[in-house]
């Protein structure tokens, strides 16, 4: 399996240092898959497609950044991608999924639950139906899942990928972890933290990271369960420890840098 590490948006809020959405495009024997599919070109034609959170975070209009374009500037078609694995359903994770009408969208049941079916005051604010009002094929992945490695739970989505539940940040958050055969365990933690230094002080290739307060300012006010984020923290703490595995979070630059440069 190939991994490619994308920024599929960027994100400026006033008076906050420009926060990006990590995406990755995963080449594997079936077919690609992305995990998080970013901002869309029809996030960018009509941005009332991202919900009132889109007047906050004050995105980029850059087609050139989404899923898609960056797909076919490898020379493939939007038709190539099979699957796209959500971390969760907020309007900068699943923005780019209208660009790939036919993959398979992967999100946890509870996420769906919160989103879609039931969804209440908060998740009615929170959650942009429009960007799935194209009527995808979606599969949801209940319960905690088997026992994986490392003393964790999880579900195998996909071959090589599997699902992590991290609730805290929305009710049926998960991390994404995919095996590969050279670069090791990518976990895509999502939005499971924000500031990699919530659970590192050093980036993968060993430069020292600092705290970002306005980063965790974020991650705070966007939390449903501040005490589960918290407990997220130290299980990223606990993945990053282990011996071939690198963990990264959606929206921290840094991360992202690095890794693209590695």
């Amino acid at each position: 399996m190939r991994v490619h590490h994308l920024n599929c948006g960027s994100l400026r809020p006033r008076a906050m240092p420009e926060i990006v959405c990590h995406v990755l495009l995963c080449e594997t024997p079936d077919g690609l898959v992305l995990v998080d599919s970013g901002l869309g070109r029809q996030d960018f034609a009509d941005p009332r497609r991202m919900g009132p959170s889109r007047f906050v975070m004050r995105a980029d209009r850059d087609d050139a950044r989404t899923a898609a374009a960056q797909v076919e500037a490898r020379g493939f078609s939007t038709a190539d991608v099979q699957h796209v694995v959500l971390t969760h359903m907020d309007f900068d994770h699943i923005g780019g999924l209208a660009d790939f009408p036919a993959a398979t969208v992967h999100t946890t049941a509870d996420e769906y639950d919160a989103a879609v079916l039931n969804p209440g005051f908060a998740s009615r604010q929170r959650y942009s139906p429009r960007q799935w009002a194209h009527e995808p094929r979606v599969q949801t992945h209940g319960g905690p899942g088997d026992l994986w490695k490392f003393g964790l739970r999880g579900t195998e989505v996909l071959p090589g990928i599997t699902y992590l539940p991290m609730p805290g940040h929305t009710r049926g958050h998960a991390a994404v972890a995919v095996e590969t055969p050279d670069r090791g365990l990518l976990v895509h933690a999502g939005d499971a933290a924000f500031d990699v230094s919530s659970y590192t002080s050093t980036l993968p290739s060993g430069a020292p990271v600092s705290g970002s307060r306005r980063l965790r300012a974020i991650e705070t006010f966007a939390a449903v369960d501040r005490k589960q984020v918290a407990e997220n923290h130290v299980t990223l703490r606990r993945l990053h420890d282990e011996a071939g595995v690198t963990v990264f979070t959606a929206h921290d630059k840094r991360m992202l840098d690095d890794l693209v440069g590695s």
